[in-house]
């Protein structure tokens, strides 16, 4: 069994400090590039986020724009060792839960991989997929989930995904894998198979996914 995690709010929380500031650096992007007022800017990177999954791929398909730049512009942090905020225990969670694990991520390659190395727990993982190695095509979309199967030799009915994204576990789920929603929620919708408050938790429970 392969173990495919995603890393932004599963592995560590993004929400209190780098999510605003990529949201900011993308608004202003927008705001640069297309020529559009701030108001304009911010409802277009929302637009573009919800309808595909990452606002880059809507400034792909309706403006042109170079995928490169855009995420070397947008993920440009001073000092991001101060803005990952650690879970405690995470590295000796993830050496519990048995079996080969990789990252896929919708942020780019230089991000993950310095988080991941802030992180302390780089050395876990085979390999680390990113938006580049997807085709620029975000999760949920099925056909970048099928070329990160391809390039990891994953065999969907011997994976697991591990998110905090619902959609993206409900893409997972219809392409044949196994879904771990990472979330305090006490619900779990039909395309969940288990849910975790936590990695830690997940260890502890990671029997229960192996019928």
């Amino acid at each position: 069994m392969i173990w495919v995690f995603a890393l932004d709010n599963t592995l560590h929380d993004a929400t209190p400090h780098i999510f605003p500031q990529i949201n900011l650096g993308m608004t202003s992007y927008l705001e640069v590039h297309l020529g559009v007022d701030r108001e304009e800017a911010d409802r277009l990177r929302r637009h573009y986020w919800t309808r595909y999954g990452a606002t880059l791929q809507g400034m792909i398909r309706h403006h042109g724009t170079d995928p490169h730049h855009f995420l070397e512009k947008t993920h440009d942090f001073q000092d991001l060792s101060t803005m990952v905020v650690r879970n405690p225990g995470l590295r000796s969670a993830l050496n519990k839960i048995r079996g080969e694990k990789v990252i896929f991520t919708n942020a780019p390659l230089f991000y993950a991989q310095e988080v991941l190395k802030i992180l302390g727990i780089d050395d876990l993982f085979r390999a680390v997929y990113s938006i580049e190695h997807s085709g620029f095509r975000p999760k949920p979309d099925p056909h970048g989930f099928r070329r990160i199967f391809r390039k990891a030799g994953i065999s969907p009915s011997k994976a697991i995904m591990v998110e905090d994204t619902l959609e993206n576990l409900k893409a997972a789920k219809s392409l044949g894998m196994k879904t771990v929603w990472i979330s305090a929620s006490g619900k779990r919708p039909s395309y969940v198979d288990l849910v975790a408050p936590s990695i830690r938790d997940l260890a502890r429970r990671q029997y229960q996914l192996m019928n």
